[in-house]
């Protein structure tokens, strides 16, 4: 998800040091020392006026300021919000420069993001990655509504390699601040993720323990969804993935069903056809899954994987009828209808895989049936050839 992201326009910002009547020995000379710079000085003098006047918004609001301007935004909101607790007199200056930080720190992250975008050697691309993700952190901590900071932050974590369960936290928080049917479908795709990691380690393991955690997280990813789809029911991406979400969690029944859904609200999508067919195929709905993976191919030309699944239905379909005829001794030839049905979506799937043995195979085994016998010897050697 190399992408390069916007610099916003960064005003300067200068800490108004105008006196204040009456202002005390303490703050006069913290203001002082800001203005040389001198920052050790002037938190020295700032916590001995805040020791003597836990009422002072002036010391508390100078404090902030001392923290952003070290880069310890966590203490500076802190003592931003004492400042506010005690009167609102500074709070414009606060306001002020909330703003600057988090511009700053966005443009920081921008900069390192797109630094990173550019580096060839994957370990010196993560290093900008990882500071851009710091640099986001830190305006959600300046600015913890503003959802352009999260976005961004999960942009970077993705191209950092960060784990999924630390992709999860900007995104819910997106989903928080505002929902948006993108985030739920982004969100749905890193817990995908984490039960396919689980799965991955129980088939290599045989840990019990590692399926019973993924089932969970299968159906905390259908919770979402269907969630996101109560509020989103004509969002076509967030069907596609809670359909697959019931096929990873093995719910083929409710998967069949979604899928239907899918097709019914919108006909005209080949990728729903072509998932349907799918299914279909997989629970030996051999009529079905042909109209399926042929209404694919009229939506969508040149959809190689449709052509190839529309063969191996026929393929399978004949197959079937052939056992059939076999076991009942009928004599029923229908079986080489269904396998030269099979013939012209495996030859066209051929021309964008002319190398792939698997099918040539096939089509030499259909060959034969039909008596093509000169077809069948080329699709042998063909699949013997690129073996």
């Amino acid at each position: 998800m190399k992408k390069a992201l916007s610099i916003l326009v960064v005003l300067s910002m200068v800490l108004g040091l105008s006196a204040f009547q009456c202002a005390s020995t303490e703050l006069t000379s913290a203001k002082l020392y800001i203005q040389q710079k001198n920052y050790d000085k002037a938190k020295e003098a700032l916590e001995k006026e805040i020791a003597k006047n836990a009422a002072s918004d002036e010391g508390f609001y100078l404090l902030g300021y001392l923290n952003g301007e070290q880069g310890d935004l966590q203490s500076m909101i802190k003592n931003f919000d004492k400042s506010l607790a005690i009167s609102k007199k500074f709070e414009k200056n606060i306001d002020d420069y909330k703003k600057f930080q988090w511009q700053d720190s966005f443009n920081k992250g921008v900069g390192f993001f797109n630094k990173g975008t550019k580096m060839t050697d994957e370990d010196s691309s993560k290093v900008f990655f990882n500071k851009s993700v710091e640099n986001f952190e830190n305006c959600t901590i300046v600015e913890p509504d503003t959802v352009s900071s999260y976005q961004n932050m999960f942009y970077s974590m993705i191209n950092a390699g960060r784990s999924e369960s630390e992709l999860e936290v900007p995104l819910l928080k997106i989903i928080e601040l505002k929902s948006s049917p993108e985030a739920y479908v982004d969100l749905s795709k890193v817990y995908n993720n984490q039960a396919l990691i689980l799965m991955n380690s129980f088939h290599d393991t045989k840990n019990i323990d590692d399926s019973i955690k993924a089932a969970a997280i299968y159906s905390k990813e259908i919770k979402l969804l269907e969630g996101a789809q109560d509020l989103y029911p004509d969002d076509s991406k967030i069907l596609a993935q809670l359909s697959n979400a019931y096929v990873d969690a093995n719910k083929m029944d409710v998967a069949m069903k979604a899928f239907q859904k899918g097709v019914d609200k919108d006909p005209s999508n080949e990728i729903y056809r072509y998932n349907y067919g799918v299914l279909l195929l997989g629970a030996d709905d051999f009529e079905g899954a042909v109209a399926q993976f042929q209404k694919a191919i009229d939506l969508k030309e040149n959809y190689v994987s449709a052509y190839y699944n529309l063969g191996v239905t026929y393929l399978k379909w004949g197959a079937k009828l052939q056992e059939k005829a076999i076991e009942e001794d009928s004599g029923d030839m229908t079986y080489k209808e269904k396998f030269g049905m099979a013939v012209m979506p495996l030859e066209r799937y051929l021309q964008d895989n002319p190398e792939d043995s698997k099918i040539w195979n096939f089509l030499g085994k259909i060959y034969a049936n039909l008596g093509q016998t000169e077809k069948s010897k080329e699709a042998f050697e063909k699949a013997d050839l690129f073996k």
